[in-house]
């Protein structure tokens, strides 16, 4: 079930692309310093559309409470970069302005062991681990070529990449896992950041019963929590966008596991309007363990 939006939104292509630095590690260093001097411009509540709001473990703010950041006081921390040709589906070099997740979460006091996660108007969801972030250094991007997100032109859908997004260093996959490669999360629309315990937030879908140790099963879950996630929720975590749940992920791949897999591999032959990604590449051995995984949440029959 993936959901990588790079391929539902073919509009915002040109704006999810590979970015790599332009700058020195001088430069580098300066973004830096410059992100350390966020955690004082936090506004109490919003002041304009563009807004980024913050929630969890932020220093000196209590628990429960959002916090703000203009896109001015972004931009006046953030680095430029360039996007390469060869590496996305620009035709001349582009230049985006952007903050590395790991130095904003530095500068807000962000415990270190703490995730990322991109929540976005559509009510997806990026993931962002501490092994993802260490691994791949994402970028919350503000600006494209000197103009807003948001005042890029709309998909087909009438909407627009703004307020944010988030793009990436040169990702090059650090996982694999059957035949499912790690994958670039580069969310557009992003109008929250929450920085959470990440054993909290996985341990809400961590597989439960006596197979939760089954080799196969461990597997699933390493693949649900990255791909799957991102539009489907448990209890109050995880994606809204899809509206199906991880319970009933769980009847499908006990009671109709033909279906299921059928599904994950190719959604339109089963919804002509769902929007999912398909993972046709996913073989046997990588959807015997998707769906072992979801049947520990199934009913104790069912499984």
């Amino acid at each position: 079930m993936q959901t990588t939006r790079l391929r539902l939104s073919p509009g915002f292509v040109f704006v999810l692309s590979a970015v790599a630095f332009a700058s020195s590690n001088c430069g580098a260093q300066s973004t830096a310093v410059s992100a350390a001097s966020l955690s004082a411009k936090l506004h109490a509540s919003r002041t304009a559309a563009s807004d980024l709001e913050l929630a969890g473990d932020l220093f000196g703010v209590p628990r429960g409470e959002s916090r703000y950041l203009t896109r001015e006081d972004l931009l006046a921390a953030s680095q430029s970069m360039t996007v390469k040709p060869s590496e996305g589906d620009f035709t001349v070099r582009s230049q985006v302005k952007g903050v590395p997740l790991e130095d904003l979460a530095r500068s807000l006091g962000v415990p270190a062991g703490d995730m990322v996660i991109a929540i976005c108007k559509d009510k997806y969801r990026a993931h962002y681990s501490r092994a993802y972030l260490a691994a791949h250094h994402p970028v919350l991007v503000m600006e494209l070529n000197g103009r807003a997100l948001s005042d890029w032109p709309k998909d087909g859908q009438g909407d627009d990449p703004g307020p944010y997004e988030i793009a990436h260093v040169n990702f090059k996959p650090a996982l694999k896992i059957l035949a499912a490669s790690d994958e670039p999360q580069i969310p557009w629309g992003v109008v929250r950041l929450e920085f959470r315990d990440e054993d909290a937030v996985f341990g809400t879908i961590a597989p439960r019963g006596p197979q939760a140790g089954d080799a196969a099963v461990r597997d699933g879950f390493k693949i649900a929590r990255q791909n799957c996630f991102r539009c489907h929720n448990r209890d109050s975590e995880g994606g809204l966008k899809s509206g199906v749940t991880w319970t009933v992920l769980a009847a499908l791949a006990a009671n109709e596991p033909d279906f299921f897999t059928a599904y994950v591999r190719d959604p339109r032959t089963k919804n002509p309007n769902s929007q999912m990604a398909g993972s046709p590449d996913y073989d046997e051995p990588t959807m015997h363990a998707l769906i072992s995984y979801f049947r520990t949440f199934a009913p104790a029959e069912a499984r």
